[in-house]
């Protein structure tokens, strides 16, 4: 039985991680955790059971407890309520759903109790993969990429050879660990040449700077090809979601900068490849299903049925490529600007995203107003060489109040 808890139950990952679930019987959820959606939080206690739910805040949990008053679950509420649910004896694997940098410390309190993390929250690897990857060799805890991009260069790292579960150095009559088939995949990254980062372009490619000043929040939530959560699906139209992606794949395939190249793919049928050594270029292809990364994350290194639609080549009759434009959507360069400059950039890139793409649905500043918040926040910014978890806590929160004050000055 696959015990797991999930952060962020009720949000675009989270609930699609429930549908696998469904669908996998020896699958057993025991812990959840959400925001503020007590109405879809008792909803999914009463179908999966969980021995332990939490809420962010105390007052959705105090409305929780009184709706399922007539079950045995435990309600916590707050940070602490995370890092007790991230370490739940019970549960083998945590899914991190939750947004932002939130999830930096259960992720960290979950590695530290020996679960294994299904990765969907890139904040954490991108503002904290320099003590997330350390630490989780050190606790021999397996990382598996959720975002369908990652999942798929780490699906194409896992065919070449076949190497997690034949390795020569698997031993006759062993079950090879989820970490070591990990740790076999990972370590071929000297063969790796380059690691091609498909990107969709989003509702905009293709268009001016010019076009997009009169952008309304309706339009930017429109994406092509993918059923996503608001503030993701805006990171997408800006290619700010592409740059948290480079960082995010620097860190959990260990290659630098030079060696992630991102590919804008209008037919989101290509996920993502890995070009070799000797030229072989290895994708893995499929039709947009966020649940086919997940349960492979969930199951690595078996794989399982999925039911859906699958790709019809000759439906598609072909596939197209462009080069990123990131004149006119700058996120993306600012992002490998940030993460050249390492140590606490990253953090002022993310943090200042997430408090201008709030701003814009609220409509309080215009869709260029986005990526033009970013830049000013980091040449603002003082870097920290190699911030703890504390300054990272401490620079998201002096990024918001220097976003907050410059908006209150216009």
């Amino acid at each position: 039985m696959k015990k797991i808890a999930i952060l962020g139950s009720t949000g675009s990952i989270g609930t699609q991680t429930l549908e696998v679930v469904r669908a996998n019987p020896d699958c057993q959820v025991v812990a959840l955790a959400a925001g503020s959606n007590v109405v879809k939080m008792e909803e999914q206690i009463r179908e999966f059971h969980p021995l332990v739910v939490g809420m962010w805040t105390e007052e959705a949990a105090a409305d929780l407890r009184v709706r399922i008053a007539d079950l045995d679950v435990k309600v916590v509420s707050g940070m602490e309520g995370l890092l007790e649910i991230a370490a739940v004896p019970q549960s083998q694997v945590l899914v991190t759903a939750i947004v932002g940098m939130i999830g930096i410390k259960p992720t960290i309190a979950a590695i530290e109790a020996g679960k294994d993390i299904a990765l969907a929250n890139k904040e954490t690897l991108v503002t904290a993969g320099h003590i997330i990857m350390p630490l989780a060799r050190e606790c021999g805890a397996a990382i598996l990429p959720v975002d369908s991009e990652h999942s798929a260069i780490f699906q194409s790292l896992s065919m070449e050879g076949r190497t997690p579960i034949e390795g020569s150095t698997h031993i006759e009559g062993s079950t090879p660990t989820k970490q070591t088939c990990v740790e076999k995949v990972l370590k071929k990254q000297n063969s790796i040449e380059k690691i091609l980062l498909t990107a969709s372009g989003g509702p905009f490619r293709g268009r001016t700077r010019q076009q997009l000043e009169d952008i309304q929040v309706e339009d930017a939530l429109r994406h092509p090809n993918w059923s996503m959560g608001p503030k993701i699906t805006i990171d997408s139209s800006t290619l700010v979601n592409k740059g948290l992606e480079v960082m995010e794949a620097k860190w959990l395939f260990g290659v630098g900068l030079d060696k992630i190249e991102v590919v804008v793919h209008p037919q989101s049928i290509i996920h993502s490849a890995v070009q070799y050594t000797d030229g072989a270029i290895i994708a893995q292809m499929g039709t947009p299903d966020m649940k086919l990364p997940i349960q492979y994350a969930l199951f690595y290194p078996e794989r399982r049925y999925l039911s859906g639609k699958r790709v019809d080549l000759f439906e598609l009759g072909q596939l197209t490529f462009e080069k990123p434009d990131t004149d006119t959507f700058p996120g993306l360069a600012l992002a490998y600007r940030a993460a050249e400059a390492g140590g606490s950039m990253p953090t002022v890139y993310n943090a200042a995203n997430e408090k201008a793409v709030a701003l814009f649905l609220k409509r309080k500043i215009p869709y260029l107003g986005i990526t033009e918040l970013i830049g000013k926040a980091m040449d603002h910014h003082h870097l920290i060489a190699n911030p703890t978890v504390e300054d990272i806590l401490a620079v998201e929160q002096q990024t918001y109040e220097y976003m907050q004050e410059g908006l209150s000055c216009k």
